[in-house]
């Protein structure tokens, strides 16, 4: 069976402009961003994601990253600093220039705050994907599980799957009205978890849920992201009692309740 590999892709920062906004969800708001800079613009896994660079409060464009041989630069003293968060990218459209990101309105910070006023004509900057993170779909089947925060990269997932693919996949929401419709070729047992008045972040639906599903006959695949923390005993029981190989495993914390920007995909060991 073929291994997992990756591709790099050079970083280079992007200014782009705001061409539709669509609330999906009442707190999802899809951003669709194009501009020339998009010309040679590369993304191939569900998982791949962007930085987005947002304007200062009051400030029409964003300050933009600087790149060195090494990568991203620190800005010079004095000057002020990039104001970055990561995210899925949704949806690609090479031939129209565009790209689709699903942003999640919580009421805080400076990715909420832009995306909850967010209209035509602003502008973003975007750096990335640095590369991507290329899993084989040909296993037999895949075990998948999201809060908000991952569901982009999951219903990309989900869209990516060959017919054939037995998946169960369980995505953690406030209520009813944050389901999304995702079409998918292969064989899915979708659900939908409402955590109902209960903090973002603080509950063990998703893990009660993955511990529910029996271990199916042949090769599979699991993939996971949301809060940092919720995540730990998942990872765990995957590669203990589910019995997942290490290298069959990718569980990405998305974010970690207390800190203001976790760097994207962290995958703690335990």
């Amino acid at each position: 069976m073929s291994e997992v590999t990756i591709v790099e892709y050079p970083l280079k920062p992007r200014l782009l402009e705001v061409s539709r906004v669509q609330r999906i969800t009442p707190t999802t708001v899809r951003v669709t961003l194009t501009g020339p800079d998009l010309e040679d613009f590369q993304e191939a896994a569900p998982a791949d994601h962007v930085k987005l660079c947002f304007p200062e409060p009051g400030a029409d464009l964003p300050v933009m990253p600087r790149l060195g041989p090494d990568g991203l630069e620190p800005p010079p003293p004095g000057s002020p600093r990039p104001i970055f968060r990561d995210y899925t990218i949704r949806h690609h459209r090479p031939e129209a220039l565009e790209i689709d990101v699903d942003m999640v309105v919580h009421g805080h910070g400076p990715g909420s705050t832009w995306a909850d006023r967010a209209a035509p004509g602003m502008r973003l900057g975007v750096i990335g994907p640095r590369g991507s993170v290329m899993v084989p779909l040909h296993h037999d089947w895949y075990l998948l599980g999201a809060d908000e925060t991952a569901l982009p990269a999951l219903a990309r997932w989900l869209e990516a799957l060959p017919s054939g693919a037995k998946v169960f996949a369980f995505v953690e929401v406030a209520d009813a009205r944050e389901e999304q419709q995702i079409s998918s070729a292969a064989d899915v047992s979708l659900t939908w978890l409402y955590r109902g008045d209960a903090e973002p972040g603080t509950g063990d639906l998703l893990e009660k849920a993955i511990r529910g599903v029996r271990r199916p006959q042949g090769e599979g695949f699991a993939w996971v992201g949301g809060e940092a923390g919720v995540l730990k005993p998942i990872r765990r029981y995957l590669r203990g009692e589910f019995g997942l190989p290490k290298d069959r495993i990718d569980v990405d914390g998305y974010w970690k309740r207390g800190v203001i920007n976790l760097d994207h995909h962290e995958d703690d060991e335990d």
